[in-house]
């Protein structure tokens, strides 16, 4: 899969594709049915399947503290653009002067002479350019005049409900993780490098493997039972994960912490993708780090018996 930062890199000889547009948090199963039909689109035309997504996403950009949090880690999100099946995926800051652009020149510029596309494939909902100017309607009329075809791909329901981010979201926030997985197809999970943390999980007796957020996630922050895959290894990990800001400490940073509980040696670098699959209880602020021990190991046998 080619990863190309911004359109204007774009090698020429990737430009002419069947292109679909989107935030794509997640890539739940609405978003898996949109990939699907630019992939068959792509095949029809002999034309690479080509997904632009957008870094950081618009709310991000507009209302920073209020923009909701983060379903999947930028990592995790081109792990599965990549098991999908895309072919290129265009990651297009998302700032001015690229957000004045009006829908008109959004086509223009961005579709037509940088990406050349042939085809374009959209969700039922899709808005673009400033002020979410551009409709379905400017798209396939400016399409028809240069030259590709545009289709809107409609939602996907599961159990009676519209597959969507924000639902999706929903869920993750009390936590669901039975309703979120069914939208998304898989489990939720995260995906990461493991980092060098304080070692302070060491020192209570439950060593870590840390993986540093650099946007606050949907999940609601706590503990969780957890399956651990390491890239290189043929078999999961069962584990305790605690998803949060480390209160007892003082802290205030989005870590997740995930003690696997086989130890697997030195981990240190390498890329973890870390599946929640039950939530155990909220994150707590500890009077002391005895205290908090204690419950950390009240936690792991919790997490144990329930992934029996």
């Amino acid at each position: 899969m080619l990863l190309v930062r911004g359109v204007q890199n774009l090698p020429k000889d990737w430009r002419g594709c069947a292109l679909t547009i989107g935030n794509f948090d997640g890539l739940h199963l609405g978003h898996r049915a949109l990939i699907e039909r630019t992939r068959l689109r792509a095949q029809e035309l002999g034309l690479p399947l080509t997904v632009m997504c957008f870094e950081p996403t618009p709310r991000e950009y507009f209302r920073p503290q209020s923009a909701p949090g983060r379903i999947s880690n930028l990592r995790s999100k081109l792990a599965d653009f990549e098991a999908a099946g895309v072919e290129v995926v265009v990651v297009q800051r998302f700032g001015k002067p690229f957000c004045t652009l009006s829908g008109l020149a959004f086509i223009d510029h961005i579709i037509h002479q940088h990406l050349r596309a042939r085809a374009v494939i959209v969700g039922d909902d899709f808005n673009f350019g400033a002020a979410r100017s551009g409709d379905m309607g400017l798209l396939r009329a400016r399409g028809a005049e240069c030259g590709f075809t545009t289709e809107s791909v409609p939602s996907v329901v599961v159990d009676g409900e519209r597959c969507s981010s924000t639902a999706i979201r929903e869920a993750l926030a009390i936590p669901d993780l039975s309703r979120a997985a069914r939208m998304l197809g898989r489990p939720y999970r995260l995906l990461g490098h493991v980092r060098h943390g304080l070692k302070l999980g060491r020192e209570l007796g439950m060593p870590t493997a840390n993986l540093y957020l650099l946007r606050p996630p949907a999940l609601r922050l706590g503990i969780y039972a957890v399956e651990a895959q390491l890239r290189g290894e043929p078999r999961p990990w069962k584990g305790v994960a605690a998803l949060g800001v480390r209160p007892t400490l003082g802290l205030t940073h989005v870590l997740l912490e995930t003690h696997l509980f086989e130890p697997p040696g030195d981990i240190y670098g390498a890329r973890i993708e870390v599946e929640f699959r039950h939530f155990l209880r909220p994150e707590l602020r500890f009077d002391s780090l005895d205290a908090l021990k204690v419950q950390m190991q009240r936690d792991k046998l919790d997490a144990m018996a329930l992934l029996r």
